[in-house]
């Protein structure tokens, strides 16, 4: 089992990284975990355009889901013809939330040369939609197991098995005891630190919407995990300080995601 990460950045895309995107391989299967903004320029370089089999949707923030919309048009107007559509798996109401993002204008606000509906398709055309809850699921050669996440809309962290080895995801998430048990006795745990710790007398953070570095390590900590690779990582964020944090609450292997890291599991 192979783990590439695509985009690596924190609520929208940075210089460096796009938004978050994961590709999951083996026995020659592809599976994408999320598709954030400005993923699939890069994804391309991983995959190609055809090489992804299935997609699983972590939640329905823009920086997760937005482009599987320029994904749906490079998969409907290929050259070579429409590519057969793929399952994509998301919390309930993926395919309205990113029909509505697809769609050029509503009626009501279309002008005189057009009714606002998009003539050419539509990204049923693309996908075929399943709704992720809570619990296994096989798709391909993996064992997923879904679990809702502490974050304001419905959101999963994942955990992938494969061959006897495991890796957790933990998507976005506030501290949880879901995230631990997830990732309990994973060989690796991929995830967010979002937040910057505050110093002495400073701001409190929003409750239930991000981790920092202290706070993934704690959870990594606290699952037994055997590795720790920190990512959802905000451009205006020090990485450095944020893996200090880790390291200080983690005591096994931890790390940076980084775009085109390829982590291999056994």
């Amino acid at each position: 089992m192979r783990l590439t990460v695509i985009g690596c950045s924190g609520s929208f895309p940075g210089p460096d990284s796009p938004a978050s995107c994961y590709l999951a391989e083996a026995e020659g299967f592809r599976l994408l975990i999320d598709l954030g903004s400005g993923a699939l320029g890069p994804l391309q370089r991983a995959a190609g355009l055809a090489g992804v089999h299935a997609i699983m949707i972590s939640h329905l923030h823009a920086d997760h889901c937005l482009d599987l919309c320029g994904y749906s048009v490079a998969r409907t107007y290929h050259p070579a013809g429409p590519m057969p559509p793929i399952p994509v798996y998301g919390p309930a109401g993926t395919a309205q939330r990113l029909s509505a993002a697809l769609r050029p204008v509503p009626d009501d606000m279309a002008g005189p040369a057009g009714s606002g509906e998009d003539p050419g398709h539509a990204m049923t055309d693309a996908f075929g939609f399943e709704t992720l809850r809570p619990g296994p699921v096989e798709v391909g050669p993996f064992r997923i197991t879904a679990a809702r996440m502490n974050h304001p809309v419905e959101t999963f962290g994942l955990r992938l098995e494969h061959g006897g080895r495991s890796v957790a995801y933990s998507a976005d998430t506030g501290p949880t005891d879901a995230l631990a048990d997830l990732a309990s006795g994973a060989d690796l745990l991929v995830c967010e630190a979002s937040f910057a710790q505050p110093g002495p007398g400073g701001p409190e953070l929003p409750p239930g919407l991000h981790l920092t570095g202290r706070q993934a390590g704690e959870h990594a900590a606290k699952a037994g995990a055997g590795r720790l690779v920190l990512t959802h990582l905000p451009p205006w964020n020090d990485p450095s300080a944020t893996l200090a944090e880790a390291a200080r609450a983690y005591r096994g292997e931890v790390s940076l995601a980084a775009p085109g890291l390829l982590l291999d599991i056994g």
